[in-house]
């Protein structure tokens, strides 16, 4: 399973999702598909579990977006939630999930995966940005795990 790919998807379909504002099911459902025939991966074996992961993850942060989100402001010393980049918003809510209600994957991995989108997506700060959140969160995830 390709999981940096999944992630990918992931923050594309997110991002897709709060630009166009897609609220209903039907159209979550059209976004990921739509990301997923975007990256389409060689080895079908590979592609199902990859996309499987990535359905399971951007389901994950739709349904706990608002516990997310409010955790979020806890380690956003001056910044508002809605106030961020889209994208920088979008990895925070991927990461504050794998941490906080996934088991997929430990922690630190979550962190590391997401400075790494915020490299690749984001802007030069964006990976600086995104470590110094999640190491407050990771720092009290304990008190936070849901």
């Amino acid at each position: 399973m390709k999981r940096r790919l999944a992630r990918e998807m992931v923050i594309s379909s997110l991002y897709s999702m709060e630009l166009n504002e897609v609220q209903a099911y039907e159209a979550l459902q059209s976004v990921i598909e739509e990301v997923m025939a975007d990256n389409e991966v060689s080895d079908k074996t590979s592609d199902e579990t990859t996309n499987e992961f990535a359905r399971k993850l951007l389901l994950g942060v739709v349904e706990h977006r608002a516990a997310i989100d409010d955790l979020l402001t806890k380690f956003l010393t001056g910044w508002q939630v809605d106030r961020l980049s889209r994208v920088d918003r979008q990895i925070l809510r991927l990461a504050c999930f794998e941490m906080v209600f996934a088991n997929d994957a430990p922690p630190k991995v979550a962190v590391n995966e997401a400075i790494e989108l915020a490299k690749h997506f984001g802007t030069e700060e964006s990976g600086k940005f995104v470590n110094g959140v999640l190491a407050k969160l990771l720092q009290n995830l304990d008190s936070t795990k849901a």
